[in-house]
């Protein structure tokens, strides 16, 4: 493990089919003006809703709502809870459903008693938050974006065709999550899916970066290596409880920063499949399924090492009488094969994108570094074109 690191995840758990009953104890913490944050109205359908207003009112707790929060959170949406948030001087937001909702509340959150603008503020100019944070809490309906034990929040704007994400500190992740797997079982297969590939992905994203021999990669193996297995199980039989479970517990700990220690961690996947999104408003483990091959590939020679291990120690890939770059090459390919296994979507132009939008996409595109190789523009239109 190489650098210096602190970690703290304040975000308490409830995990399992009974967990939705610690709700009132929690309730207790914050005060009587309660923000009911939701997307398009599935929690209604599925009873969850009723179950939690049910809670709220039995705890006494003043309800105000924003429904119809929707996969990529737009900056119109935010600016209209904030203002709901401001007209009923709430205390608490509690959000119910998947990572974007989950994201949508911490960003409210943080923009209820800010002054300035938060899209200029926190997304544009990357500040952190000054002024007072209302708690959130959430119950997580769809796994994948690691979003109830972290200060992530993604917001989509329209106009400029950029959707950016900012990482908050401590003091805005969630007070407390309930992960219940059976709230998942009812998601249709290609939402459910996507989410496993976002798993993925962000494992993916902190485990290719460094050279050093770093407990959390092996870690970050472990976990995909359960994800892998219990996706396969999902697929054949999507109510099979153990396998959802096992795969809510790896989204969580995926993305909660444990993972990330000691990495420089690489996150250009996410710019340009984030880049897409906002031309297209698709489902964002889509997105990353579309462009991270064409990225993996095109990086791979940087980070060769890596590569093969990842595909020994997660694909099982025979090394014997091969060389390095066959090693990796075969290492992918087992990636590409059950993303294929799956039914993920696996190019661009199945989102949406045509070949005169390239040059959009790379201008909407940030330019991490961390990864193995800092992308220059003409490279980034590459592999854009290579994703078509």
């Amino acid at each position: 493990m190489l650098g210096n690191f602190e970690y703290c995840n304040p975000t308490k758990l409830y995990f399992g089919d009974e967990s939705l009953k610690y709700l009132r104890d929690e309730l207790k913490n914050y005060g009587s003006r309660v923000l009911l944050v939701y997307g398009g109205g599935s929690i209604k359908k599925n009873g969850i809703y009723d179950e939690v207003i049910q809670i709220l009112n039995e705890s006494h707790k003043e309800i105000a709502e924003v429904s119809g929060v929707m996969p990529n959170p737009t900056l119109e949406k935010l600016y209209e809870g904030v203002n709901i948030a401001r007209d009923n001087e709430i205390d608490f937001i509690l959000a119910v459903g998947g990572g974007s909702v989950c994201d949508y509340a911490k960003a409210v959150s943080v923009s209820v008693h800010c002054d300035e603008d938060p899209w200029q503020k926190y997304y544009l100019q990357g500040e952190e938050p000054t002024c007072k944070i209302v708690p959130v809490g959430c119950i997580l309906t769809m796994v994948g974006t690691g979003s109830e034990m972290n200060g992530g929040a993604v917001i989509t704007n329209h106009e400029t065709k950029l959707k950016i994400g900012h990482v908050f500190g401590e003091e805005v992740m969630p007070k407390f999550s309930i992960l219940n797997p059976q709230y998942t079982l009812t998601l249709p297969h290609y939402q459910m899916v996507a989410g496993f590939y976002d798993i993925m992905n962000h494992i993916c994203e902190q485990y290719f970066s460094g050279t050093d021999d770093n407990t959390s990669d092996y870690i970050s193996e472990g976990l995909m290596k359960s994800l892998i297995h219990s996706s396969r199980i999902a697929m054949k039989n999507p109510n099979d409880y153990e396998a959802r479970s096992n795969i809510m517990w790896t989204a969580t700990w995926a993305l909660n920063t444990l993972v990330a220690k000691g990495k420089t961690t690489d996150w250009m996947v996410h710019m340009l499949g984030q880049a897409v999104g906002a031309y297209t408003d698709a489902t964002h483990g889509m997105t990353l399924s579309a462009v991270s091959l064409a990225y993996y590939r095109y990086i791979m020679p940087y980070g060769l090492d890596k590569f093969v291990r990842f595909a020994t120690h997660v694909w099982d890939i025979n090394p014997n009488g091969k060389t390095k770059e066959d090693i990796a090459l075969e290492g992918l390919s087992a990636m590409e094969n059950w993303m294929k296994e799956l039914g993920l979507v696996m190019n661009i132009t199945d989102l949406g994108v045509n070949e005169n939008m390239i040059e959009g996409l790379a201008d909407s595109t940030l330019i991490m570094n961390g990864g193995y190789k800092v992308l220059e523009r003409d490279e980034i239109i590459q592999i854009f074109k290579d994703s078509l």
